[in-house]
């Protein structure tokens, strides 16, 4: 079976961010790593090699496959900001649809400028996440 990738690491969080290129994208970072603090209540983990998560949760698959991972997260990325919040592209299409330039994965969802959308709104998908990502799997 495969290793899970979003395993909690013991890397700094702010060293971590500290690294990330370009500025802007090191400056977003250090803007939701605060954010999702303050929503969240917890703490930041760094979550495999480039992923920020909150929370903890284990989940199991009707597989059989099962493992441990972050409630919420995101990842700065060079070309853009990757929100993993738990159902949202599902769930709040009202709240999507008032955010700003935007695009949805399966589960995940696309920034590229974090000062083109609506923190208000980015703050009450992240309120919504949180309890669904209790329940993971």
């Amino acid at each position: 079976m495969a290793e899970n990738k979003t395993k909690a690491t013991a890397v700094d969080v702010d060293a971590f961010i500290a690294a990330v290129e370009p500025e802007q994208r090191r400056r977003d970072a250090e803007e939701l790593v605060a954010l999702m603090r303050s929503v969240t209540g917890h703490s930041p983990c760094l979550r495999g090699p480039s992923i920020i998560g909150f929370g903890d949760c284990h989940y199991r698959y009707e597989s059989g496959r099962e493992g441990d991972t972050f409630r919420i997260g995101f990842s700065p990325r060079k070309a853009q900001l990757v929100f993993y919040l738990t159902d949202a592209v599902e769930a709040d299409g009202d709240l999507l649809e008032r955010l700003g330039p935007h695009t949805t994965g399966k589960a995940c969802l696309y920034v590229k400028r974090l000062d083109r959308i609506d923190r208000g709104v980015l703050a009450e998908l992240i309120a919504r996440a949180w309890p669904r990502g209790s329940n993971v799997g």
